[in-house]
């Protein structure tokens, strides 16, 4: 495996001695985009991304049957908005995209207040937000508004001008594939339909924009292989398209909701003890363990690959989770809540994943019969007693008592409570020491 490439000079926007803050500037340059499971929204989010990456686009046309489902109609929207009668703007499409209901059907009426109400959307605990809200599969319409909006309703009559349009067309998703050193490989998803949320999911978007471009750099073990689709459907579509491939996947993560300051937590997948599973416990987040939650069939696309006809071994990575903020869903997920530092944060919580599936190997104790003598070697203080003993150290003595050929470097940094960045460092210097030698093969 070749050196880590953390940041890729000129690669992306913004101070590149910075990733926090390139990838904060990406993330505002996809804020804005209205984006829905089709359309040129999506489209477009895919053509700024691969300026960074090389995307290949895919097209899956209306109507076509994806197991249980079918690709839908595709969205076009020109434009919306609710009048009073005397001409008074209540809601514009042009002020947020939050404000039309995702995949509503085009309307041009007068209605009364008492018609309108069922087809008006807020959140009265959260009186000042705009909520976020979709009807996909379904004809429908609507308006989302601030609840204190909503109360100061006069009774009078509405005008409602909707310019959308569904017709035949495609649903359009993007995948990044990086050969690697074997035929087995790792899946990262980010779902690419969500309209201006920040959190969820340009922050997803964009990390793993960087990851791809850094993994392009770097010699492989694995193949790696990134997929931006809209949620479900792209994700259907996309299993549907490599059904006969899926087995050489090994390790896989879903990311969203990886750019505020919450968390880290990670939902197992369904297996529940497969690999991606304990690397989980081997990393950190700005030195703090990533809480991890049972899997469960409700969320984001892990739901998708981890169906029982795939069973795949892929887990839900996130800073807060999904539906726990009270930004979530809401025009508070902003720019405001992601933030540079959670952003470079995640990602390197990311790589040092990455790093623990391509480098774990299983060392073998070439000096079994007690503990080595470590200070000789100067791996050790040449002074005792003293009351605290270094993590180096606790490192050290870790690998060596679990180096018997059947534990591997994972297996070690997930019993000793260490990272797998800190129990490689130990075993790399043991094994240059000529204390340790692998068992199996070459790491």
């Amino acid at each position: 495996m070749g050196e880590a490439t953390p940041f890729l000079p000129g690669a992306l926007p913004g101070d590149t001695a910075d990733p926090g803050r390139a990838l904060f500037a990406l993330v505002a340059r996809l804020f804005p985009i209205c984006r829905s499971i089709t359309g040129e929204g999506v489209r477009k989010t895919l053509s700024i991304l691969s300026e960074h990456i090389d995307i290949a686009v895919r097209e899956v046309r209306t109507g076509t049957q994806v197991f249980d489902w079918i690709v839908p109609q595709e969205w076009t929207v020109r434009g919306a908005v609710l009048r009073t009668a005397s001409g008074r703007t209540i809601v514009d499409f042009a002020s947020s995209n939050l404000h039309l209901v995702n995949y509503s059907e085009p309307v041009s009426r007068r209605l009364s207040l008492e018609e309108l109400r069922p087809h008006l959307h807020t959140l009265p605990d959260q009186p000042d937000l705009i909520p976020y809200r979709t009807s996909y599969y379904a004809r429908d319409w609507g308006f989302c508004m601030a609840h204190r909006d909503y109360l100061a309703l006069p009774d009078e009559e509405y005008e409602v001008i909707i310019d959308t349009e569904l017709a035949d067309g495609t649903l359009t998703y993007g995948e990044v594939f990086l050969p690697g050193e074997t035929d087995r490989e790792v899946l990262f998803s980010a779902h690419i339909c969500h309209p201006s949320l920040a959190n969820d999911n340009c922050s997803g978007l964009a990390v793993l924009t960087l990851l791809a471009q850094t993994l392009a750099q770097r010699r492989n073990r694995f193949g790696y292989r990134f997929l931006f689709a809209p949620g479900t459907i792209g994700s259907l579509c996309w299993l549907a398209a490599n059904e006969g491939a899926t087995h050489r996947i090994d390790h896989g993560l879903v990311v969203s909701c990886i750019g505020d300051g919450g968390g880290p937590v990670y939902k197992r997948s369904r297996r529940g003890n497969a690999v991606i599973d304990r690397t989980i416990d081997a990393v950190r987040c700005d030195g703090q363990r990533v809480a991890t939650v049972d899997f469960s069939p409700f969320g984001y696309d892990e739901r998708q690959f981890c169906s029982p006809g795939f069973n795949l071994p892929v887990g839900l990575l996130q800073r807060s989770a999904f539906g726990t903020f009270p930004e979530y869903h809401t025009s508070a997920d902003n720019l405001d809540l992601v933030q540079p530092q959670y952003l470079a944060s995640s990602f390197r919580m990311i790589l040092d994943i990455v790093e623990a599936l391509e480098g774990d190997w299983l060392p073998l104790n070439l000096s079994p019969k007690g503990e080595p003598q470590l200070g000789r070697r100067g791996l050790y203080s040449t002074t005792g007693g003293h009351k605290v003993t270094s993590d180096v150290t606790i490192g050290y003595l870790w690998v060596l008592n679990l180096a018997d050929g059947t534990h591997t470097l994972l297996d070690i940094a997930r019993r000793s409570g260490l990272s797998f960045r800190d129990i490689a460092e130990a075993a790399a210097r043991l094994k240059a020491c000529g204390l340790l030698g692998v068992a199996g093969g070459s790491p």
